[in-house]
C-alpha cells in the first residue's frame, strides 16, 4: 500500500470527524450534465488495487470505475451516470454526490470546465 493511498484512508476518515473552515465559497448550481460524475480525481489513487482498497474501507467507492490513469492520479467515473448526464439512481444517490461541491476545498479549489458552480476562493480578512 503506497503512503498516498494511506493519506487518502486517513483524509478520508478525518473527513467524517473534523470540522474545518472552508478556504472557499461556492456559487452557482448544478446544470445536471454529468461532468462531475464522469471526471473524478482521486487523489492518493494510482491504480485498480488502490480502488479495491477504497471500495473496501468506503463502500460508496464501488459506484465508480477508473476511467484512465494519468502518471500522478487516477480518473473515476461513475457506474450510474446515465448517455444524457442523468443519475440513475438520483434519489438515493451516495452521500459524497449529495454534498457536492463539498464547501471544504482542501485543494487547489477548481473544478470542471462549464460547471455550473464557480469556486470563489475567500479573502484573507475572513480568517481573521
Amino acid at each position: 500500500m503506497s503512503i498516498d493511498l494511506i493519506k487518502s484512508i486517513y483524509y478520508e476518515l478525518l473527513s467524517y470527524f473534523v470540522i474545518q473552515k472552508p478556504k472557499y465559497s461556492i456559487e452557482g448550481k448544478c446544470i445536471q450534465c454529468g461532468k462531475c460524475c464522469s471526471q473524478i480525481r482521486a487523489n492518493g489513487m494510482r491504480n485498480e488495487k488502490d480502488l479495491k482498497i477504497m471500495q473496501f474501507f468506503f463502500p460508496w467507492y464501488r459506484n465508480f470505475y477508473i476511467l484512465k490513469t494519468t502518471d500522478e492520479e487516477v480518473i473515476l467515473s461513475c457506474k450510474n451516470l446515465l448517455k444524457n448526464g442523468k443519475c440513475k439512481i438520483y434519489k438515493f444517490r451516495p452521500l459524497v454526490c449529495r454534498n457536492y461541491p463539498n464547501k471544504n476545498f482542501q485543494n487547489k479549489g477548481e473544478l470542471i470546465e462549464g460547471c455550473g458552480y464557480k469556486i470563489i476562493k475567500k479573502p484573507f480578512k475572513d480568517y481573521l
